[in-house]
């Protein structure tokens, strides 16, 4: 009967046998399970897919399994990302991602790899290479779409709705982006609505049950209520009786032509394609997190508190909000004229503002 050696190391025994693994393989096992661990936490089939493929971008780009990544390793992914002008947002997407993946190695995989492979994990992302993340305080930033150019672009939509070739996408397509700038929606959150997630009797406005908020540090999804506000519900109930029947039957609110969800880029090509045919300069085009933050701070503009924005856009503190808020150049000088009016009001019995 051969003999079997064990050798202790962290994480447990395992046999020291002439155990021969082929590395990519073994990687790939890892990421299949790496994968099930964010079903099993409830994430989105959305979230997933493109997860999945900025995960395999990103072990493509290092060119060696996970374990025998090294700081230098990091750098020059990071590097090259720069070089071909990828937003800093990018760049850090890279890095989360591969530090989340090396994590779940540690915390599953350790003892298996320092068997097969002899190599102790150590994450190779550091201070000096971790992507610094760039708030939206940033002046590098354009500042979100303005209330008047907003309204500008809906009044468009509005009017090609009537000389779409197909009624149909055009309505949805106006009908969905109402949705993002009035209820501050990410564009993934409002492809996962569906019809029952619309609750036109809750509360004084209606509310959207956001049921797939994005979660923070990979914590899972969110749920949050988000009221209709501006005429949101309006909208949405004429999408519902007018529109929605024009497409497949699914639970989809806002479906493409089969009745499936939209994928996130189809919303960011959309808006792009509309904003082309609109016809206005590319300084005045925006994305479709733009609209998100100009709900934000347009809200704010308007007195609305800041901690009832951060329930509405699902931020977990204030400070997040805060980034995501860019009042105007004049903001300062209309709080004052506000103020003062308001002042004199009470000081006269006579309505200033009228």
């Amino acid at each position: 009967m051969a003999e079997v050696r064990l050798q202790v190391i962290a994480g447990g025994g395992v046999p020291q046998g002439p155990l021969v693994t082929d590395p990519w393989q073994f990687q790939t096992t890892c990421v299949e399970a790496f994968v099930a661990s964010w079903r099993a936490r409830g994430f989105s089939p959305v979230t997933i897919d493109n997860d999945i493929g900025l995960l395999e971008r990103t072990l493509a780009a290092l060119g060696r399994p996970a374990w025998e990544v090294t700081p230098e390793d990091i750098d020059r992914v990071v590097g090259d990302l720069a070089v071909k002008g990828r937003a800093t947002s990018t760049r850090r997407e890279y890095v989360q991602i591969f530090k989340g993946f090396h994590r779940f190695l540690q915390a599953r995989k350790a003892a298996e790899i320092e068997a097969a492979f002899g190599v102790r994990l150590i994450c190779p992302v550091d201070e000096f290479n971790a992507s610094r993340h760039v708030g939206d305080d940033s002046p590098a930033l354009a500042p979100p779409p303005t209330p008047q150019r907003v309204n500008e672009f809906f009044d468009f939509m509005k009017q090609r709705i009537a000389t779409a070739r197909k009624y149909g996408p055009a309505a949805r397509d106006y009908a969905l982006f109402r949705t993002l700038y009035h209820a501050g929606l990410r564009s993934e959150e409002a492809s996962l609505l569906e019809k029952p997630d619309l609750h036109f009797t809750r509360g004084p406005f209606g509310k959207l049950h956001v049921r797939f908020g994005k979660g923070a540090h990979t914590s899972g999804p969110r749920p949050r209520w988000v009221p209709m506000l501006d005429g949101l519900d309006l909208v949405l109930r004429w999408f519902l009786d007018d529109v929605r029947g024009k497409f497949p039957d699914s639970p989809v609110l806002f479906a493409d032509e089969s009745g499936g969800p939209l994928h996130r880029g189809t919303i960011r090509n959309r808006l792009r394609y509309l904003m082309e045919l609109e016809g206005r300069p590319s300084a005045e085009r925006f994305s479709p997190h733009a609209l998100r933050r100009a709900c934000a701070t347009h809200n704010y503009e308007r007195g609305v508190d800041l901690v009832a924005i951060q329930q509405m856009l699902g931020h977990w503190t204030v400070s997040s909000t805060m980034r995501y808020v860019r009042p105007s150049e004049t903001f300062i000088e209309d709080a004052y004229q506000r103020a003062v009016a308001s002042t004199l009001a009470e000081l006269t019995g006579k309505d200033t503002t009228a």
